[in-house]
Protein backbone atom coordinates (compact mmCIF):
# COMPACT_ATOMS: atom_id res chain seq x y z
CA UNK A 1 0.00 0.00 0.00
CA UNK A 2 1.32 3.50 -0.94
CA UNK A 3 0.92 5.30 2.23
CA UNK A 4 1.52 8.31 0.37
CA UNK A 5 -1.62 8.03 -1.43
CA UNK A 6 -3.73 7.91 1.83
CA UNK A 7 -4.40 9.82 5.21
CA UNK A 8 -3.68 8.69 8.22
CA UNK A 9 -4.03 9.10 11.73
CA UNK A 10 -2.40 7.45 14.59
CA UNK A 11 -4.14 5.90 17.18
CA UNK A 12 -4.20 3.97 20.64
CA UNK A 13 -6.59 1.01 21.67
CA UNK A 14 -6.85 1.11 25.66
CA UNK A 15 -9.55 -0.87 28.08
CA UNK A 16 -10.78 0.18 31.42
CA UNK A 17 -12.08 -3.32 32.98
CA UNK A 18 -12.63 -4.45 29.23
CA UNK A 19 -14.85 -1.42 28.26
CA UNK A 20 -12.59 -0.68 25.15
CA UNK A 21 -11.92 2.64 23.00
CA UNK A 22 -9.91 3.81 20.48
CA UNK A 23 -8.16 7.17 21.43
CA UNK A 24 -7.24 9.57 18.87
CA UNK A 25 -5.18 13.43 18.99
CA UNK A 26 -8.13 15.32 17.24
CA UNK A 27 -5.84 18.73 18.13
CA UNK A 28 -5.02 18.86 14.65
CA UNK A 29 -7.62 17.44 12.68
CA UNK A 30 -10.96 18.17 11.26
CA UNK A 31 -12.07 14.73 10.82
CA UNK A 32 -15.78 13.13 10.81
CA UNK A 33 -15.79 11.61 13.95
CA UNK A 34 -18.95 10.51 14.48
CA UNK A 35 -18.08 8.48 10.79
CA UNK A 36 -14.89 7.49 12.18
CA UNK A 37 -16.55 6.03 15.41
CA UNK A 38 -18.62 3.67 13.66
CA UNK A 39 -15.71 2.26 11.28
CA UNK A 40 -12.94 2.15 13.28
CA UNK A 41 -15.25 0.21 16.09
CA UNK A 42 -16.20 -2.14 13.73
CA UNK A 43 -14.64 -5.42 15.23
CA UNK A 44 -14.19 -7.30 11.96
CA UNK A 45 -13.65 -4.04 9.49
CA UNK A 46 -12.05 -2.03 11.79
CA UNK A 47 -9.94 -2.02 14.79
CA UNK A 48 -12.79 -2.67 17.68
CA UNK A 49 -14.32 -1.03 20.26
CA UNK A 50 -16.78 -0.35 22.04
CA UNK A 51 -16.67 3.52 20.67
CA UNK A 52 -14.20 6.18 20.19
CA UNK A 53 -13.07 8.90 22.63
CA UNK A 54 -10.70 12.04 20.91
CA UNK A 55 -8.20 14.65 22.86
CA UNK A 56 -8.47 18.34 22.08
CA UNK A 57 -7.45 21.35 23.93
CA UNK A 58 -9.53 23.16 26.94
CA UNK A 59 -10.04 26.90 27.94
CA UNK A 60 -11.50 25.27 31.12
CA UNK A 61 -9.58 22.29 32.02
CA UNK A 62 -6.32 20.83 31.09
CA UNK A 63 -7.68 18.56 28.36
CA UNK A 64 -11.32 18.38 26.71
CA UNK A 65 -12.58 14.67 26.24
CA UNK A 66 -14.96 14.33 23.39
CA UNK A 67 -16.67 10.44 23.01
CA UNK A 68 -18.32 8.98 20.37
CA UNK A 69 -20.62 5.11 20.91
CA UNK A 70 -19.96 2.48 18.21
CA UNK A 71 -23.41 3.69 16.53
CA UNK A 72 -21.62 6.94 15.54
CA UNK A 73 -24.21 8.88 18.39
CA UNK A 74 -22.14 11.22 20.59
CA UNK A 75 -21.95 10.17 24.08
CA UNK A 76 -22.16 12.68 27.24
CA UNK A 77 -19.81 10.42 29.81
CA UNK A 78 -17.75 7.06 30.01
CA UNK A 79 -16.18 6.48 33.48
CA UNK A 80 -13.85 3.84 31.85
CA UNK A 81 -12.69 5.83 29.46
CA UNK A 82 -11.64 8.93 31.06
CA UNK A 83 -9.77 6.93 33.20
CA UNK A 84 -7.89 5.68 30.43
CA UNK A 85 -8.33 9.15 28.49
CA UNK A 86 -5.96 10.79 31.25
CA UNK A 87 -2.92 8.11 30.48
CA UNK A 88 -3.64 8.69 26.51
CA UNK A 89 -3.07 12.63 27.32
CA UNK A 90 -0.17 11.92 29.21
CA UNK A 91 1.14 10.27 26.71
CA UNK A 92 0.68 12.59 23.91
CA UNK A 93 2.13 15.34 26.28
CA UNK A 94 -0.87 16.96 26.87
CA UNK A 95 -0.94 16.38 30.41
CA UNK A 96 2.02 16.35 32.86
CA UNK A 97 2.42 13.30 34.09
CA UNK A 98 4.05 14.96 37.51
CA UNK A 99 0.37 16.20 38.28
CA UNK A 100 -1.06 14.85 41.16
CA UNK A 101 -4.44 15.44 39.73
CA UNK A 102 -5.99 16.19 35.97
CA UNK A 103 -9.16 18.38 35.52
CA UNK A 104 -11.01 16.84 32.10
CA UNK A 105 -13.92 18.36 30.44
CA UNK A 106 -16.55 16.84 29.21
CA UNK A 107 -19.60 16.67 27.42
CA UNK A 108 -21.58 16.97 30.95
CA UNK A 109 -19.03 18.91 32.81
CA UNK A 110 -15.42 19.34 34.51
CA UNK A 111 -13.94 15.80 36.20
CA UNK A 112 -11.38 15.49 38.35
CA UNK A 113 -9.10 11.89 38.05
CA UNK A 114 -6.39 11.04 40.02
CA UNK A 115 -3.91 9.19 38.98
CA UNK A 116 -2.42 5.70 40.11
CA UNK A 117 0.87 4.80 39.49
CA UNK A 118 3.31 1.74 39.61
CA UNK A 119 6.66 1.19 38.16
CA UNK A 120 6.27 4.47 36.13
CA UNK A 121 3.03 3.43 34.32
CA UNK A 122 -0.65 4.87 35.30
CA UNK A 123 -2.49 1.10 36.14
CA UNK A 124 -5.56 2.56 37.80
CA UNK A 125 -7.20 5.66 38.43
CA UNK A 126 -9.81 7.74 40.69
CA UNK A 127 -12.68 9.70 39.19
CA UNK A 128 -14.60 12.23 40.85
CA UNK A 129 -17.96 11.21 38.96
CA UNK A 130 -19.96 14.24 40.63
CA UNK A 131 -23.40 14.43 42.24
CA UNK A 132 -26.09 11.59 41.42
CA UNK A 133 -29.21 13.38 39.94
CA UNK A 134 -32.77 11.72 40.23
CA UNK A 135 -35.42 14.26 39.06
CA UNK A 136 -37.13 13.21 36.33
CA UNK A 137 -35.68 16.22 34.19
CA UNK A 138 -32.68 15.60 35.22
CA UNK A 139 -32.39 11.50 34.10
CA UNK A 140 -34.08 12.60 31.97
CA UNK A 141 -37.69 10.50 31.74
CA UNK A 142 -40.85 11.53 31.56
CA UNK A 143 -43.85 10.05 33.38
CA UNK A 144 -46.96 11.68 34.60
CA UNK A 145 -47.20 12.15 38.47
CA UNK A 146 -43.83 10.72 38.93
CA UNK A 147 -40.59 13.35 39.58
CA UNK A 148 -38.01 10.86 40.69
CA UNK A 149 -38.39 6.61 39.68
CA UNK A 150 -37.50 4.03 42.92
CA UNK A 151 -38.30 0.84 41.90
CA UNK A 152 -41.00 1.26 39.36
CA UNK A 153 -42.96 -1.01 37.54
CA UNK A 154 -41.79 -1.06 34.30
CA UNK A 155 -43.73 -4.16 31.67
CA UNK A 156 -42.04 -5.26 29.39
CA UNK A 157 -43.28 -8.28 27.38
CA UNK A 158 -45.36 -9.53 30.03
CA UNK A 159 -42.65 -9.00 32.42
CA UNK A 160 -41.94 -7.06 35.08
CA UNK A 161 -38.92 -4.79 35.92
CA UNK A 162 -38.45 -2.64 39.37
CA UNK A 163 -36.67 0.44 37.89
CA UNK A 164 -34.88 3.24 39.62
CA UNK A 165 -33.18 5.84 37.41
CA UNK A 166 -30.89 8.18 37.81
CA UNK A 167 -27.89 10.15 36.19
CA UNK A 168 -24.16 9.93 36.60
CA UNK A 169 -24.07 12.50 33.30
CA UNK A 170 -26.09 10.17 30.82
CA UNK A 171 -29.13 8.84 32.31
CA UNK A 172 -29.55 5.05 34.02
CA UNK A 173 -32.05 2.81 34.58
CA UNK A 174 -31.24 -0.26 37.37
CA UNK A 175 -32.94 -3.34 37.98
CA UNK A 176 -32.15 -5.53 41.01
CA UNK A 177 -32.56 -9.10 40.32
CA UNK A 178 -33.38 -12.04 42.62
CA UNK A 179 -32.13 -14.07 39.79
CA UNK A 180 -29.02 -14.52 38.72
CA UNK A 181 -27.82 -11.96 36.31
CA UNK A 182 -26.00 -14.90 34.65
CA UNK A 183 -28.97 -16.24 32.77
CA UNK A 184 -30.63 -12.60 31.96
CA UNK A 185 -31.87 -12.45 27.87
CA UNK A 186 -29.65 -8.84 27.96
CA UNK A 187 -29.63 -8.80 24.62
CA UNK A 188 -33.56 -9.01 24.06
CA UNK A 189 -35.08 -7.34 26.96
CA UNK A 190 -31.52 -4.15 26.52
CA UNK A 191 -32.74 -2.62 23.91
CA UNK A 192 -36.38 -2.13 24.91
CA UNK A 193 -35.68 -0.72 28.07
CA UNK A 194 -32.71 1.51 26.11
CA UNK A 195 -35.68 2.90 23.58
CA UNK A 196 -38.31 3.03 26.03
CA UNK A 197 -40.44 6.00 25.27
CA UNK A 198 -40.52 7.32 28.98
CA UNK A 199 -36.71 7.72 28.09
CA UNK A 200 -36.61 10.68 25.77
CA UNK A 201 -32.65 10.48 25.50
CA UNK A 202 -32.82 6.62 25.53
CA UNK A 203 -31.22 5.18 28.42
CA UNK A 204 -28.50 2.75 30.14
CA UNK A 205 -29.84 -0.19 31.53
CA UNK A 206 -28.00 -2.13 34.43
CA UNK A 207 -28.87 -5.44 36.26
CA UNK A 208 -27.57 -6.17 39.30
CA UNK A 209 -27.18 -9.03 41.52
CA UNK A 210 -26.14 -8.33 45.93
CA UNK A 211 -23.82 -10.85 46.59
CA UNK A 212 -22.77 -9.19 50.06
CA UNK A 213 -22.34 -5.63 51.79
CA UNK A 214 -19.38 -4.98 49.79
CA UNK A 215 -19.91 -6.81 46.73
CA UNK A 216 -22.43 -6.83 44.07
CA UNK A 217 -22.35 -8.21 40.13
CA UNK A 218 -23.20 -6.33 37.11
CA UNK A 219 -24.32 -6.24 33.28
CA UNK A 220 -25.09 -3.43 31.43
CA UNK A 221 -26.92 -2.76 28.25
CA UNK A 222 -24.97 0.29 27.15
CA UNK A 223 -27.41 3.17 24.94
CA UNK A 224 -25.03 3.63 21.62
CA UNK A 225 -23.34 0.36 22.37
CA UNK A 226 -25.28 -2.58 23.34
CA UNK A 227 -23.76 -4.85 25.49
CA UNK A 228 -20.13 -4.39 26.93
CA UNK A 229 -18.10 -6.00 30.04
CA UNK A 230 -18.05 -2.40 32.03
CA UNK A 231 -19.13 0.80 32.31
CA UNK A 232 -18.17 2.99 34.94
CA UNK A 233 -21.33 5.03 35.35
CA UNK A 234 -23.53 2.11 34.86
CA UNK A 235 -21.16 0.68 38.12
CA UNK A 236 -21.46 4.22 39.99
CA UNK A 237 -25.50 4.03 39.13
CA UNK A 238 -25.77 0.67 40.29
CA UNK A 239 -23.68 0.99 44.20
CA UNK A 240 -25.58 4.50 44.39
CA UNK A 241 -28.87 2.59 44.29
CA UNK A 242 -27.81 -0.27 46.40
CA UNK A 243 -26.25 2.08 49.03
CA UNK A 244 -29.45 4.55 49.14
CA UNK A 245 -31.74 1.19 49.75
CA UNK A 246 -29.33 -0.08 52.48
CA UNK A 247 -28.36 -3.25 50.87
CA UNK A 248 -24.45 -2.49 50.94
CA UNK A 249 -22.12 -0.36 52.63
CA UNK A 250 -20.63 3.22 51.34
CA UNK A 251 -18.09 1.80 49.39
CA UNK A 252 -18.40 -1.74 47.56
CA UNK A 253 -17.12 -3.31 44.80
CA UNK A 254 -19.28 -3.73 41.45
CA UNK A 255 -18.16 -6.88 39.54
CA UNK A 256 -18.43 -6.78 36.33
CA UNK A 257 -17.83 -9.02 33.15
CA UNK A 258 -14.59 -7.04 32.31
CA UNK A 259 -12.88 -6.30 35.97
CA UNK A 260 -14.18 -5.07 39.09
CA UNK A 261 -14.29 -1.36 39.87
CA UNK A 262 -14.44 0.35 43.58
CA UNK A 263 -17.46 2.56 44.16
CA UNK A 264 -17.56 5.24 47.23
CA UNK A 265 -20.51 7.19 48.01
CA UNK A 266 -21.52 8.98 51.24
CA UNK A 267 -25.46 10.34 50.92
CA UNK A 268 -25.80 13.35 49.43
CA UNK A 269 -22.21 13.79 48.05
CA UNK A 270 -20.08 12.59 45.38
CA UNK A 271 -19.44 9.57 43.32
CA UNK A 272 -15.96 8.35 43.12
CA UNK A 273 -15.15 5.33 41.08
CA UNK A 274 -11.55 3.47 41.06
CA UNK A 275 -10.31 1.16 38.13
CA UNK A 276 -7.55 -0.49 35.96
CA UNK A 277 -6.66 1.35 32.99
CA UNK A 278 -4.66 -1.12 30.10
CA UNK A 279 -3.07 -0.01 26.73
CA UNK A 280 -3.34 -2.73 24.29
CA UNK A 281 -1.69 -1.31 21.22
CA UNK A 282 -1.03 1.66 19.00
CA UNK A 283 -1.28 1.82 15.24
CA UNK A 284 -1.82 3.86 12.20
CA UNK A 285 -4.96 4.19 10.49
CA UNK A 286 -5.21 4.59 6.93
CA UNK A 287 -7.94 6.69 5.64
CA UNK A 288 -9.65 6.46 2.14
Amino acid sequence: MNSESHTTIQFTKMHGAGNDYVFIDGRNSTLNWSSLAISISDRHFGVGADGLIVAFDSKDADIRMQMYNLDGSEGMMCGNGIRCFVAFGVNIGVLNRDSASFSVETATGILEVTPIWENDQMVAASVNMGLPKFLSSEVPFILKGYQSLEDYDLEIEDQHFAVSALSMGNPHAVTILDTPISGFDLAHIGPQIENHPMFPQQVNFEIINILNRDLISLRVWERGSGQTLACGTGACAAAVIAIKKGLVNNKVTVKLPGGDLEIRWENDSDVYMKGPIKTVFQGRLYLN
